[in-house]
């Protein structure tokens, strides 16, 4: 009996220690992000995107395995395809997808892909170590029109506010999405989610001149408060507005160190090379300087070249010059829609082989090399 029992401890110690190990040997304890009961996933994807920040910059693409110029997958369990796989043999390290009309309880997002579609592909991509973000467009609560339609809003889904059992309900839907959200094993995924983005322009109903900093600031804690409420625990929250002037107005709109774990900002190229690299230089130092304040790390969490097709050198030339050296964890091209309106280059596209001179740097990531840095 006493041999059973000793068999029995061992075994069960033994199981318990495999259970709550990893690879890593990770102290969760002192890993601190603003979910106090996040899941031990979330803690390990934000020491890895720290980790990332120490060897370079992860490449990252919106809806990559989605769809691209020419293709798109239609079915869940479609095989992987991507653009910047087809010119580079290699996948994007940082994945994007955006949650609108999730909050409608409709099938497909507002840019016809599948959740379903986003789960398979996730937890595919998660085996091989990817690093998923979520954008939000979701509909004005008070008209049902789009992200777009810039008719004040937020206060009628703050506490007290005449839709603020609509919004509840929109957050349940999303909550449920995130829970869904399993490795093989059933394990969460963590990911990270970046609601509310690009609210010092005026273009979103959440945006400058659509509500106060203060209203804003409390619809993102309690967007955060109504998340946990759902049990939702495997999210990093980024915040991310677009190009700023400098350090007040980057903090305008801040909701403050304990409800944010990552910094960020969106920049485009609207007004010429040079002035983007510019603003790439400026915007940056701008948000590398708030996360060491804050011990965050941070990233460019949107980005792309609005010239379409007419510069064959941008990213060795304007794209790699504003981004080398500035400490950012990863940079996100916006999507590849039509050959009208892409962000990253795609096979027989004009700046093909600048992209794979500019994929050869050693600083520049890819989901291989993003891989090693989330086994190690």
């Amino acid at each position: 009996m006493k041999n059973f029992i000793k068999f029995f401890t061992f075994f069960t110690l033994l199981a318990l220690l495999q259970a709550c190990g990893t690879s890593k040997n990770l102290d969760y304890s002192s890993i601190k992000v603003v979910d106090k009961h996040a899941d031990l996933a979330a803690k390990e994807l934000y020491h890895v995107i720290k980790e990332i920040q120490k060897e370079g910059i992860a490449f990252g693409h919106q809806d990559a395995t989605a769809y691209g110029i020419g293709w798109k997958h239609s079915g869940k369990f479609s095989n992987l395809r991507s653009d910047i796989e087809e010119v580079t043999g290699k996948y994007p390290a940082v994945q994007g997808f955006d949650l609108g009309h999730i909050e409608l309880g409709d099938t497909y997002n507002l840019d016809t892909v599948a959740f379903s579609l986003m789960k398979d592909h996730i937890q595919k991509m998660n085996r091989k170590g990817a690093i998923f973000t979520f954008s939000w467009h979701l509909d004005n609560p008070v008209t049902n029109g789009g992200s777009w339609d810039n008719t004040s809003a937020v206060s009628s889904i703050l506490k007290g506010g005449e839709q603020r059992e609509k919004f509840e309900l929109w957050i349940k839907r999303l909550s449920v999405f995130f829970n869904s959200l399993k490795d093989e094993k059933g394990d969460p995924i963590a990911v990270v989610f970046r609601p509310w983005h690009e609210m010092n322009g005026s273009w979103f109903w959440w945006g400058k001149g659509n509500c106060t900093p203060q209203e804003y600031q409390q619809l993102w804690k309690e967007t955060i408060a109504l998340l946990q409420e759902n049990k939702v625990h495997n999210l990093l929250y980024a915040y991310s507005p677009n190009i700023i002037s400098g350090m007040e107005e980057y903090n305008t709109y801040y909701p403050g160190d304990a409800y944010v774990d990552i910094l960020g900002v969106d920049i485009y190229n609207h007004g010429g090379n040079e002035v983007f690299v510019k603003n790439l230089k400026s915007n940056l130092a701008v948000v590398k300087e708030k996360a060491g304040q804050a011990d965050k790390p941070y990233a460019l969490t949107e980005t792309g070249n609005n010239n379409f097709g007419q510069d064959e050198n941008w990213w060795t030339q304007y794209l790699y010059p504003g981004i080398k050296d500035s400490g950012i964890a990863w940079v996100l091209l916006w999507r590849n829609a039509r050959p009208s309106h892409y962000f990253a280059t795609y096979k027989g596209e004009i700046s093909e082989e600048d992209f794979k001179e500019f994929e050869g740097y050693d600083d520049i990531l890819f989901l291989d090399e993003v891989e090693k840095i989330s086994n190690n």
